[in-house]
């Protein structure tokens, strides 16, 4: 099911941040976004920008994996809700993903369980990724 024909798109972001105030990032196609530091400021840090990645490409999966089964037209909507969880030992990342995934439609439990498969088994390049180990390639300039 994962014989995708994608269409490239220019990826990518480029964060920059002065000596006081708050990062400010571009997208290759020309998003911007503030990000915040503070518990109390709205807006997303950069680990709600992660669960916003990867709940957005989640979401996006299981509508493709819909459209694959042809059942796309019994969809009424689809929502990923991502949280996690910090590791308590070791390194500063996340050690556990919360995933709860709702498919809104005239579908049964079985075909719900089937697209949320192929959504993040299969098609969300983000689940993929974090699943992988990613190799990094680092440049330093002044």
């Amino acid at each position: 099911m994962a014989d995708l024909k994608a269409r490239p798109r220019p990826t990518g972001a480029i964060a920059s941040l002065g000596r006081t105030g708050f990062p400010h990032v571009t997208s290759t196609t020309g998003g911007e976004i503030d990000i915040v530091t503070a518990p109390s400021q709205p807006g997303f840090s950069p680990l709600d920008l992660l669960y916003a990645s990867l709940s957005a490409c989640l979401v996006l999966s299981a509508r493709i994996a819909a459209s694959q089964m042809g059942i796309l037209d019994r969809i009424s909507e689809i929502t990923a809700e991502v949280t996690g969880e910090k590791a308590t030992e070791g390194l500063s990342r996340v050690a556990k993903f919360n995933i709860a995934f709702s498919i809104k439609g005239d579908i049964d439990e079985e075909t719900r369980r089937r697209i949320v498969h192929a959504a993040e088994d299969e098609i969300c390049t983000v689940s993929n990724t974090i699943r992988g180990s990613p190799e990094f390639s680092t440049t330093i300039s002044a």
